[in-house]
């Protein structure tokens, strides 16, 4: 047997694999030796636990003290982390603390607390209000009013039948009457719809087949992580990546709680940071899963005035409303109002009620005669205020509900003592008035529901509406702001390395709207925003068949960033767009009537005769987009922090929304092309040198000198790596290229990683330097070396 090799404790990298029925852990295991010789250390896996049968992505997690049996089981796992060891990889799991599937059949512990309600010992698992709804828990799953509905419910022993759902009776009540039946339950089957207003369990955002686990509770916890704890232990497992951890009532106890449990192991949080924002410095993790890091490498690529220039064009080609695509902040700012009256109203409701009992039992005469209805303004208009998920206990509130945004909120009241409600609610934020259970519980709600907010108006909703440049509409980006400068950039690589060294780093995800090389291509738009104006104009002339502007806009570049595909990826994708954005259409309020427009427009012009013509183009700026895609890929790889690849990825890799880029990958990739391998000798290399970007490594920018300075961004790792990326290569082009512009080395010799023959000393000519590629990966050459030694490609 070959023996186990060494795995690191701290990933060198990660390799993403998605796993589900077609993909088990005995398909993973058959592509560990090809993952090896990329030269990751890690495979990174999505969640594992038992989830609903034929889940496509394990988040609806049912039963947590068990593997997947879809996926091979426990004794699969095992044999995949022992192919895995052999190969010198550990295994790294994702794993979900926030929720569980609201799906009675399959999910024991839920199925027992609709049978025995408040006293089941499970209760205590699930984030139910059991003072709402008359102590009855509402599932959401009748097609229609409970009237049009109530002879497709069936008695059936102990159980209700609706379909295809299955509910637990309440002992004892098997022979009453069904109208009284459904009274007697500890559940109360209802319209879908009424999920909206009336829930009384929290979910994951709007989802109501997600419920709230109370993670909390000292029991809870560990009833929900005992197996993967275990697993760890006996090293099956070695690091955790943390879904979500902003839905939780208490992400920071968690975390401690967590990371004593875990030995300390490598630990990612799924951690969105808004601009300026940085992770708690508390928290006892590696850092985030990387969004942070895919913002501001994505930035580097994108042009200042471009983009600027590009906004005008889409403006005038679209003619969006001020707050419905037109300016980012006020887009956002509609989206919070929406989502907060609408998908969320359950939500603010419960938050209300809490506020009100606090300010209603208070000794204090401040808070005493504040209308609910004035409280729950309050509410709303520091909500929507909010730029960051949500305040921590650990951290300043003062510096998350602002007294800036309490001034704005307060002009919502006609009435100035009205707006005294807004004084209220943020002095219970901020811990002016108590540290009760009862002032816990507000803090609590509003941070979990302000974290929702952040989502739902944000990313699934005016990452839709605000289309100027699709690249920026990505996880954890600003749209309003998309361009990163190499100074801002080496900031942020200088700060990582300080901080959180071994942080997580991503270019492409299950969760990105768009895979990184389709951002890339995409990208190449703020170098020519005119031409790309002059192609919509040629390939819309006619206007027909033109459902709305902002669509067409969006479709257009959809297209133009993922290159030739087939019509139903397209759209598929611009579909799931529509009904995100809201406007016309929605997932719950669906118009035919638009979307068979939407279908008909995808293809008649991006996916028919017309698309041509912006394939055309792409064709023209092939070689700008090249530089982008390697650039991104060899940026995100060397910075500071581990990267993850994604399945596909190492390759050109050209992928939409989910469930698009959750399609099957092949292993290894049919041509990797010069993407593959940049990718394979920079994880090589990091495997090679962990100590040259490790806890200990360092980040030193190195700066250009001469006329086209500014498209070339380097920096050296250890004084012994060193990265050099084009960027803008349009506007480089169009310039005169690089011409004398050269590339200070530090002392000694480099040698090109790629092409170990090629070597170079002090001030490099850059044209020299790209003379193969847009990018260089070099590495210092010791004096005792043999020339030549080095990296294969």
């Amino acid at each position: 047997m070959t023996p186990e090799r060494s795995v690191p404790a701290v990933p060198t990298a990660t390799y993403r694999l998605q796993l589900q029925r077609e993909f088990p852990f005995s398909a993973a295991a058959a592509a560990v030796p090809y993952l090896a010789s990329l030269g990751v250390s890690h495979l990174h896996l999505s969640p594992v636990l038992e989830a609903v049968p034929g889940s496509t992505h394990g988040y609806d997690v049912v039963d947590p003290a068990r593997v997947r049996e879809e996926l091979g089981g426990e004794d699969g796992l095992r044999a995949l982390a022992r192919t895995a060891r052999e190969h010198g990889l550990g295994l790294v799991v994702d794993i979900v603390p926030n929720h569980m599937a609201m799906a009675p059949r399959h999910n024991r512990a839920l199925w027992e607390v609709l049978r025995e309600g408040p006293q089941s010992p499970y209760a205590r698992w699930f984030d139910i209000d059991w003072e709402a709804q008359g102590g009855q828990v509402l599932l959401p799953v009748l097609g229609h009013p409970l009237g049009a509905e109530i002879e497709h419910l069936e008695v059936d022993g102990n159980l209700l039948r609706y379909y295809d759902h299955v509910f637990p009776l309440r002992e004892g009540t098997e022979e009453l009457p069904l109208p009284r039946l459904l009274d007697a339950q500890w559940y109360r089957p209802v319209w879908w719809r009424l999920a909206r207003t009336e829930l009384n369990y929290r979910r994951f955002f709007s989802i109501s087949e997600l419920i709230g686990v109370r993670v909390e509770d000292p029991e809870v916890f560990e009833a929900t992580h005992a197996k993967i704890l275990q697993l760890l232990r006996e090293g099956v497992l070695d690091g955790l990546r943390v879904d979500h951890p902003d839905g939780l009532a208490d992400p920071d106890g968690y975390l401690r709680r967590l990371h004593e449990a875990t030995g300390g192991r490598w630990t990612v949080v799924e951690k969105i940071l808004a601009d300026g924002e940085h992770l708690p410095a508390s928290w006892p993790v590696a850092g985030t899963t990387g969004y942070d890091a895919l913002r501001h490498v994505d930035g580097l690529f994108a042009d200042p005035a471009g983009s600027g220039e590009l906004l005008g064009q889409y403006r005038r080609f679209a003619a969006p409303q001020t707050d419905r695509g037109g300016d980012w902040a006020a887009t956002v700012r509609r989206a919070a109002y929406k989502v907060l009256t609408h998908e969320l109203a359950t939500e603010m409701d419960r938050l209300t009620r809490v506020a009100s009992r606090l300010c209603a039992a208070s000794p204090e005469p401040a808070l005493r005669d504040r209308a609910p209805w004035a409280l729950r303004t309050a509410l709303q208009e520091l909500l929507v205020r909010l730029e960051v998920y949500r305040p921590y206990s650990t951290g300043d509130a003062a510096r998350v509900v602002t007294e800036e945004a309490a001034t704005q909120a307060r002009s919502a009241f006609l009435i100035p003592e009205e707006g005294g409600a807004v004084d209220v609610v943020r002095d219970l934020l901020l811990g002016r008035h108590g540290d009760g259970p009862g002032h816990v519980e507000f803090r609590t709600r509003f941070a979990q529901t302000s974290s929702a907010l952040r989502a739902k108006s944000v990313e699934d909703t005016a990452f839709y509406r605000y289309v100027p440049l699709l690249s920026a509409t990505e996880v954890g980006g600003n749209p309003g702001s998309p361009t990163v400068s190499p100074q801002d950039f080496h900031a942020y690589c200088v700060r990582v390395q300080r901080d959180w060294p071994v942080s997580g780093t991503v270019a492409s995800t299950h969760d990105t709207k768009r895979s990184a090389d389709v951002r890339a291509a995409l990208a190449v738009l703020t170098e020519c925003p005119r031409r790309w104006a002059d192609v919509l104009a040629e390939v819309t002339r006619t206007g027909e068949g033109v459902p709305d502007a902002q669509l067409a806009w969006a479709a257009w570049q959809t297209v133009f960033g993922l290159g030739p595909a087939p019509a139903e990826r397209v759209r598929e994708a611009l579909l799931k767009h529509v009904r995100e954005a809201g406007l016309y259409t929605s997932w719950t309020e669906q118009e035919p009537a638009y979307e068979e427009a939407v279908a008909a427009f995808v293809a008649a012009g991006p996916c028919g005769v017309p698309g041509g013509q912006v394939t055309a183009f792409r064709d023209t700026l092939e070689p700008h987009i090249r530089a982008n895609v390697l650039g991104t890929a060899l940026v995100q790889l060397t910075m500071p922090g581990v990267p993850d690849v994604y399945q596909g990825t190492e390759g050109e890799y050209r992928a939409l929304v989910d469930p698009d880029n959750r399609r099957p990958v092949r292993f290894p990739p049919e041509d990797p092309g010069d993407k593959g391998a940049v990718t394979r000798a920079a994880l090589r290399l990091r495997g090679r040198r962990p100590d040259v970007f490790g806890d200990a490594a360092t980040y030193a920018p190195l700066t250009a000198e001469g006329p086209a300075a500014g498209h070339c961004l380097a920096f050296v790792r250890s004084g012994e790596t060193l990265t050099a990326v084009t960027r803008l290569s349009l506007r480089l082009a169009e310039a005169g290229g690089w011409r004398d512009t050269r590339l200070p080395l530090p002392p000694g010799r480099w040698a090109d990683v790629l092409s170990p023959e090629r070597e170079f000393t002090g001030h490099t000519r850059v044209a020299e330097l790209f003379d193969r590629l847009p990018v260089a990966l070099l590495e210092r050459v010791g004096e005792g070396e043999r020339e030549g030694e080095g990296e294969p490609g």
